[in-house]
């Protein structure tokens, strides 16, 4: 009698057949069980997808219209008071040297209304605002219906309407006359919503010298805009104020929009996290339904996993059956989540106009993810599988 004798060793392949023969013969509850760590991955892949879509867009969106906008507004005084820009603001920071392009916006008080039909009261919460002919320019606004103001509309009884203000308003184009207090004015343009400054949305907008002439304005602007430099951003934001108003510094009020947008972004980022988590549970939940599985599955083939260990298959080779079916279970649940996922984001990102972006790291992360789910869900059941002893196992019923 030979003492030199080993037992053989299962190549790679036939590992993979011997785990795949357990999914072929329970096909239904493959499904359902794959079906739990799918929905966990495609969740995660489609919250990180979307989220860098949106993020990117932001960017893209950012890079479009500049960081490099400052705003100086006016403030109050200590006692609450509303204090006034001088009239001379702008031509004040046009001579700061980093500066690019500075205009203006004022208040104007005048009721606005559809018609003389419309009781004074009725405004529709739309606001009167003075302009100068360069604000587009400055903001990188556009146009959606009709033209700007010009130097000779300016002085003329003729608004732009921001985009929310002419569909509160229910003007539709352009030749058609609002009431403002009662002056009746026609309608020459309809911007696009303006995304630095989204307030402008809400407004109708006239040039300095019609509201002096039509609306009792005294001249002092509200906010002054102004761009400068991307690397001198920090600087001209510092000497804004004072530069404003040398006397009271304290009572304007700078601010840059784009941090607005950057702010969403990172909004953004903190309900990413919350929905990664909740993509998280689904999947543990998907691990535990594997586990479960496999438990049933070893119960259920224990004359099997008999029958190969009188013939001769190691505790070692039942274990590394049971384990490589738990992980091909799993990879086929994370295979599925993943392509789901991508697919989802692409159609949404379409749907939204977004360019889609999903992270390679997202499919590589998920697919790992579902591997380590595997290897636990599927260890303790192929553990309890490799201690059976081949005459109890036989017996069983």
């Amino acid at each position: 009698m030979r003492n030199d004798l080993k037992p053989a060793r299962l190549s790679a392949r036939d590992v993979l057949r011997v785990g795949a023969v357990g999914l072929r013969a329970r096909r239904a509850r493959v499904v359902l069980s794959a079906l739990g760590i799918a929905l966990g991955i495609a969740t995660m892949v489609t919250v990180i997808g979307l989220s860098e879509s949106s993020r990117s867009d932001l960017m893209a969106q950012l890079d479009r219209l500049g960081t490099n906008l400052l705003t100086a507004e006016a403030g109050e005084d200590r006692e609450g008071n509303p204090l006034k820009l001088p009239k001379s603001a702008v031509a004040m920071v046009e001579r700061i040297g980093p500066v690019q392009h500075a205009t203006a916006t004022a208040e104007v008080d005048a009721r606005i209304r559809r018609s003389d039909l419309v009781p004074e009261e009725r405004t529709a919460g739309v606001t009167t605002q003075a302009a100068r002919t360069d604000l587009l320019t400055a903001l990188g606004g556009e146009v959606d219906r009709g033209v700007w103001l010009d130097a000779a509309s300016s002085r003329l009884p003729t608004t732009v309407l921001g985009s929310e203000a002419a569909k509160r308003l229910g003007i539709t184009g352009t030749g058609e006359t609002i009431m403002m207090n009662d002056t009746r004015v026609v309608v020459v343009g309809i911007l696009e919503p303006i995304v630095l400054v989204p307030t402008l949305d809400r407004v109708a907008l006239v040039g300095f010298p019609a509201a002096e002439r039509y609306f009792g304005f005294d001249g002092h602007p509200t906010t002054v805009f102004e761009r400068s430099t991307d690397a001198s951003v920090e600087e001209v934001g510092a000497v804004l104020a004072r530069t404003i108003s040398p006397g009271h510094p304290g009572g304007v009020k700078v601010s840059r929009p784009s941090d607005a947008l950057a702010a969403k972004a990172a909004t953004d980022e903190g309900l990413t996290r919350l929905m990664l988590g909740l993509g998280g549970v689904a999947l543990l939940v998907g691990g535990v339904g594997v586990a479960n599985t496999m438990v049933i599955s070893v119960l259920e083939r224990r004359q099997e996993i008999g029958l190969r260990r009188a013939l001769g298959a190691t505790r070692q080779a039942i274990r590394l059956q049971f384990l490589t079916e738990s992980l091909l279970l799993s990879a086929l649940g994370g295979v599925s989540g993943a392509l789901l996922g991508a697919a989802a984001t692409y159609g949404f990102a379409t749907v939204q106009g977004w360019t889609a972006v999903v992270p390679p790291w997202s499919l590589a992360g998920g697919l790992a993810a579902t591997l380590l789910i595997g290897v636990v869900a599927g260890l303790y059941p192929a553990i309890r599988a490799a201690r059976l002893h081949p005459t109890v196992a036989l017996n069983a019923v």
